[in-house]
Order: C-alpha cells, then sequence, then structure tokens
C-alpha cells in the first residue's frame, strides 16, 4: 500500500498538472505508463478513462470561470464525441479477443503521437495569423468530436490529445481556448467511454482512488497556470510532450521499459518543474505588487 502510494499519488498530480495545462485529459500520458508497469490494456484503459473524467471536469471548472472555452463548439465536441466512443467499442472487443490489442495500440499511439508532435512543432514556428473564430460551422468540431471519441474509447485517453491540436491547426481556435474547449467536453466523452467499459473490466480501486485524488489536485493547479505561457512555447512544449511519450512506446516494443519510463518522467517532472517556477514567479509579483 505504501509502495503504491509513494508512485501512483505524485503520477497522478502530474499528469492532472499537465492535463489541466495542455486540455488532454491525461489519459494518453497515463495508459501508456500503465502499459510499461504491466497492466493489461483493457484494465489500463478503463483507469485511464476513469482518471480523464477527473481531471477534465476538476480543470474545465477553472477555465469556465475564466471563460476561455468556446459554448457551441463544446456542445458539438461533446454530442459527436459520446458517438464516436460507442463506434470503437466493436473495434476494441474484436482485438481484445484476436490478442491483438496490445499491439495494435501500441502501433496507433506511435502513428497519432508522431502526426501531432510534428504538428504541434509546426505550428509553433508559424507566424500567428489572424484566423477568425466569430464564424461558426459545426462541421469541424462534428468530425473532430468523433475522432476524438473513437481514439478515446480505443486508447483509454481524453481525445485531447487528439482534439486540442485539430482544434489549433484546423480550426484556427487560439491555443488557450482550445485547451479550455477540449477540457470541458473530454468529460462527457470520457464518461460514456467508461460506463461502457467498467461494465465488463474490473480495476484495482485502490489504485485508480489515488490517482484520482492526484488529478482532482493536480488538474486545476495546471490550469491555473496557463496564462503564464505564451501560445507558442505552449504549443512547443505540447509538441515536445507528444515526441517522447511516442519515444517510450516505441522502446517498450522494443523491450527497452526502463528506458521508455524514464524519458517519460523526465519530461513529466521538467514540466512540472515549469510550471511551479511560473507559479511562484506569479504569487511572488502579486505579493510585492500589494
Amino acid at each position: 500500500m505504501l509502495l503504491l502510494l509513494l508512485w501512483a499519488l505524485p503520477t497522478g498530480l502530474a499528469i492532472g498538472a499537465i492535463s489541466g495545462f495542455f486540455g488532454v485529459g491525461g489519459g494518453f500520458l497515463l495508459t501508456p505508463i500503465l502499459l510499461l508497469l504491466g497492466y493489461s490494456p483493457s484494465t489500463a484503459i478503463t483507469i485511464s478513462l476513469l482518471y480523464s473524467m477527473s481531471t477534465s471536469i476538476s480543470g474545465a471548472l477553472t477555465y469556465i470561470q475564466s471563460k476561455k472555452f468556446i459554448l457551441k463548439t463544446t456542445l458539438f465536441l461533446s454530442i459527436s464525441g459520446m458517438i464516436g466512443t460507442q463506434l470503437a467499442k466493436p473495434l476494441v472487443l474484436y482485438l481484445t479477443k484476436e490478442g491483438l490489442d496490445d499491439a495494435a495500440i501500441s502501433l496507433l499511439y506511435i502513428l497519432l503521437l508522431g502526426y501531432f508532435s510534428i504538428s504541434m512543432l509546426f505550428e509553433a514556428n508559424k507566424n500567428a495569423e489572424n484566423r477568425s473564430t466569430t464564424t461558426f460551422s459545426p462541421l469541424g468540431p462534428i468530425l473532430i468530436g468523433l475522432l476524438g471519441g473513437f481514439v478515446s474509447s480505443i486508447l483509454g485517453v481524453g481525445g485531447g490529445f487528439v482534439m486540442v491540436p485539430l482544434l489549433i491547426s484546423v480550426l484556427g481556435i487560439p491555443a488557450q481556448l482550445a485547451v479550455g474547449t477540449s477540457l470541458t467536453s473530454i468529460f462527457f466523452i470520457v464518461s460514456t467511454g467508461f460506463f461502457s467499459y467498467i461494465q465488463t473490466v474490473s480495476i484495482p480501486i485502490t489504485l485508480a482512488t489515488i490517482l484520482v485524488i492526484g488529478a482532482l489536485i493536480g488538474a486545476r493547479f495546471g490550469a491555473s497556470v496557463t496564462a503564464s505561457f505564451p501560445e507558442k512555447m505552449m504549443k512547443k512544449l505540447l509538441g515536445v510532450l507528444y515526441f517522447f511519450t511516442m519515444i517510450s512506446i516505441v522502446l517498450k516494443l522494443l523491450h527497452q521499459t526502463i528506458p521508455g519510463l524514464l524519458i517519460l518522467i523526465g519530461y513529466i517532472m521538467t514540466l512540472m518543474g515549469l510550471f511551479l517556477y511560473q507559479y511562484w514567479t506569479k504569487k511572488k509579483r502579486l505579493f510585492f505588487f500589494e
């Protein structure tokens, strides 16, 4: 129990903070870590969906309070995302039955993370474009939501790691608004996926509870420091996070689990250091101006 607490609580806190900062639910980090630690794909997916529910509702409250989200886009993402989770379930059950789930999940992760890593780093190096977000078309959010929900159910993630880059690069939504919009819709998407999985998959309750406690605390913290970072830096940090997560999964497939874990943990700790530095710097500025 003590050993579980020592690694699960810091993990829950750190991934929660990253989730709140980037609007990605946290599952895309937690699922690979649980797989690297030896949990079965179905167990890892179910725990990650529960975890993403916690991070999304905790982080979304901060964005809703500060009005950093787009309501219409959120509604279309949520509804189409919930449909997407149900479309993916038969495929997941088939892959599990055939014993292909571990390899398929890992390969899909690598492809998506590789693509979105390049996408975010490319976006960060582009000159800012004044693309208007006042004209609204439901087609873009519907398609992005369907893809996010489909990926959410297959990989046990919130879908935000797919939706955030697409909201930024395809719809031209500014990073902070994209994060808030994604995180607000994730709760509805992952809730549908989680309640679908939990009917057939049992999970270690103690581990899940500790991770959720960390998520609830960490996500609020991560969301609170978003305003301290310029948009370009947010895109670069997210692109690098995708890249290192992809590398860790590649190393797992090559039976190099420990190096993969160390790379991922190292970057997560680096991000936490940046968040804490910005948080304390902001607190000191407020103190001196009082």
